[in-house]
């Protein structure tokens, strides 16, 4: 079948090639034909090196398809039945899960570190235990979660991540008070989807802070009541909330300096919520006494803070009630054979989200 590989951490281009085969199929296995997968900027972050995956691996986290065969000892799936790919499944036993944090379970990070494709020249890995950039892959059954039939392969691959942690960090993390002042800083899909949530809960102000122009238009457009360039960041704390800072504000970029500036615009007492997934040798600094004396909450949200199988039910319910916009994300829908295109595009930041179609 075809895939995109990436044959080393660092290289900015993948190579699609169609001698890679799906390995690991069996017991509590299910196969999967992808039909579409969303491009992440996590996707980004792997190949060059900001998260850790080993490599050779094939990108892709955010996918969607049917099944094609299920392993001995699943129920739940049957041939022909249409998936959105979890890549962070809940185990269901471990602490994490029995304190119904499930979003916190590691189970699904054991399998990581195992092969999920071969090819002639050696095995390869597939990003957060998936690697969504190829036709097919072998998941384990609880990965593999049933979607309903009015729901397209496109819209629940961005549900497989980008709009269940934005929306999660909004509605389940920091549970934004109606009536309240919000910062989001990076509107790309991410935090287009904190937008929306901020929007749901009834925020009464919702900033986008973004340097590409394309993208604070677009975040206008899904609910924000201004958008401005991190130059303008000050001027906006000024004006809508007179110097104190905003009640709530999404770092969506997944480093040290924005998580910086998002503290430092969140009011006294008011809460940061951490969305971006950032590098392990990347440190915020703050000093024990602002720490203290200004008692704001510093939130992580992880996958949307919740469970994930209900964010994906509450999800598709918003969406078919027309409270959210999901086909407004993707921007750019390309084949397979362009994926280069398209990681140009995130690279320089004008798209919101792009759909592979395999």
């Amino acid at each position: 079948m075809r895939a995109a590989v990436l044959h080393e951490i660092g290289q900015e281009k993948l190579e699609v090639l169609d001698d890679v085969e799906a390995v690991g199929f069996g017991p509590g296995k299910v196969r999967v034909r992808v039909r579409a997968t969303g491009l992440c900027h996590s996707d980004l972050s792997a190949m060059s090196g900001v998260l850790p995956q080993p490599a050779p691996f094939v990108p892709g986290h955010e996918g969607a398809g049917d099944i094609l065969e299920v392993g001995e000892g699943v129920r739940h799936l049957k041939p022909g039945d249409r998936v959105v790919l979890c890549w962070l499944p809940a185990c269901g036993a471990c602490p994490a899960c029995k304190r119904g944090q499930t979003q916190l379970c590691l189970a699904g990070f054991m399998n990581a570190g195992t092969p999920n494709f071969r090819r002639p020249g050696g095995d390869l890995f597939g990003f957060a235990g998936t690697g969504t950039f190829a036709e097919e892959v072998v998941v384990d059954a609880g990965c593999a979660v049933p979607i309903p039939q009015d729901v397209p392969f496109d819209i629940a691959a961005l549900i497989g991540c980008g709009v269940t942690t934005g929306l999660g960090a909004a509605l389940n993390t920091a549970d934004v008070e109606a009536g309240s002042s919000v910062a989001v800083i990076g509107c790309g899909g991410v935090g287009i989807s904190a937008v929306q949530g901020a929007r749901l809960k009834g925020a009464a102000e919702i900033v986008a802070v973004d340097p590409v122009a394309s993208r604070r238009e677009s975040a206008l457009r899904f609910g924000a009541t201004k958008a401005v360039s991190p130059e303008e960041l000050a001027g906006a704390k000024q004006e809508i909330t007179a110097g104190e800072g905003f009640d709530y504000v999404f770092e969506v970029v997944g480093r040290s300096a924005t998580a910086r500036t998002a503290y430092e615009n969140t009011r006294r007492g008011g809460t940061l919520v951490v969305v971006g997934a950032g590098a392990m040798d990347d440190f915020l600094q703050l000093n024990m006494f602002e720490l203290f004396f200004d008692e704001k909450r510093i939130l992580p949200s992880m996958y949307g803070g919740g469970d994930v199988l209900r964010s994906y039910e509450r999800t598709i319910a918003l969406w078919r009630a027309g409270r959210i916009d999901l086909a407004g994300l993707i921007t750019h829908r390309v084949p397979l054979a362009e994926i280069n295109e398209a990681l140009d595009q995130m690279r320089t930041g004008a798209a919101l989200r792009t759909c592979i179609e395999i």
